[in-house]
């Protein structure tokens, strides 16, 4: 149990770090108006988290899951920082942006997690 426990722990300082050399990198690109950087995370991750829980059944290495599934990954998306954007937009007095906000990141976000279910099970048949 404690290197499960060590396992999504370094996953989720690679993942974090990960999410934040992303962020950086997207903020430079993105223009105004949204938070695109924590967008583009959390679609990116949720494409792979969704293809990973594809192969790692099929393949049967679901030991994998902690390390990839709950820390790299899950230290990658940033759905509490998404709420924190969010609600920022909103108090800002930027509520149609915070809808467009949302409704992007949800949608496209789970949207994402299905074409990644969609193209593994394509890449393992």
């Amino acid at each position: 149990m404690f290197m499960t426990f060590l396992h999504v722990a370094v996953g989720g300082a690679i993942g974090a770090s990960l999410r934040f050399a992303a962020g950086l990198w997207v903020a430079r690109m993105a223009l105004p108006g949204l938070p695109w950087a924590m967008m583009s995370v959390n679609i990116v991750g949720s494409f792979l988290m969704g293809a990973f829980a594809i192969w790692s059944l099929a393949r049967g290495h679901e030991v994998l899951n902690p390390f990839v599934m709950t820390g790299l990954l899950g230290g990658f998306t940033t759905f509490s920082a998404f709420s924190l954007e969010a609600m920022n937009l909103i108090e800002g007095g930027h509520a149609a942006a915070a809808l467009l906000y949302i409704a992007l990141s949800v949608g496209l976000s789970i949207g994402a997690l299905g074409l990644g279910f969609w193209v593994m099970r394509g890449v393992l048949a």
